[in-house]
C-alpha cells in the first residue's frame, strides 16, 4: 500500500503528464483573475486591483478558498516591487510608524485595522504583525502586506 506521500507523488505525476490540461487551466485562470504574472507596470496595476477585490471578498476568513489566489498574487506583486521599487529593509514597526507619520495618523486612527492596544504593542515591539493585520494595514496604506511581515 502506498503512503500518503507516495499517493501525492503519483497524483502529481498523473497531472504533470497532462500539460495541455494544465495549460487550459492556466489560461482560464489568467482570464478569470486578469493576470498570472507581474512583469510590467500594467500587470502590476491589474494584480493590485485584483488583490483589492479579493481582500474585499475574503475579509478576515483566512481559510476562504480564494485566499490561495490572493497569496499567489501578493507574492508576484512583492517580487515585482522588490525588483522595481525596492523598499529598504526596516522592521514592521518602523514601517508602520513611518506610514502613520506620513498620513498624520494616531494609533486610534487605525481602529479599522486593529485594536489600539495591538497597534501600541506592534509599535513598541512587544508583538509582531499577524498576517490578517498586515493585510488590513496594506489595504489602508495601499502597500504590499509584505512590508509588515
Amino acid at each position: 500500500m502506498e503512503t500518503d506521500k507516495d499517493e501525492l507523488m503519483a497524483h502529481a505525476r498523473r497531472q504533470a503528464s497532462r500539460p495541455q490540461a494544465i495549460l487550459r487551466a492556466w489560461i482560464a485562470l489568467g482570464e478569470a483573475v486578469g493576470v498570472t504574472s507581474v512583469r510590467t507596470g500594467d500587470d502590476y496595476a491589474r494584480a493590485r486591483a485584483t488583490i483589492e477585490v479579493l481582500l474585499d471578498e475574503i475579509g478576515d476568513d483566512e481559510s476562504h478558498p480564494l485566499a490561495e489566489v490572493l497569496d499567489y498574487l501578493a507574492e508576484r506583486v512583492a517580487a515585482y516591487e522588490e525588483e522595481h521599487a525596492p523598499i529598504p529593509e526596516a522592521e514592521p514597526k518602523e514601517v508602520l510608524r513611518f506610514l502613520m507619520s506620513q498620513h498624520g495618523l494616531k494609533q486610534e486612527d487605525l481602529a479599522d485595522c486593529a485594536p489600539q492596544g495591538r497597534i501600541s504593542d506592534i509599535l513598541s515591539g512587544r508583538r509582531g504583525v499577524s498576517k490578517e493585520i498586515a493585510r488590513r494595514l496594506a489595504r489602508r496604506f495601499n502597500v504590499s502586506a509584505a512590508v509588515f511581515l
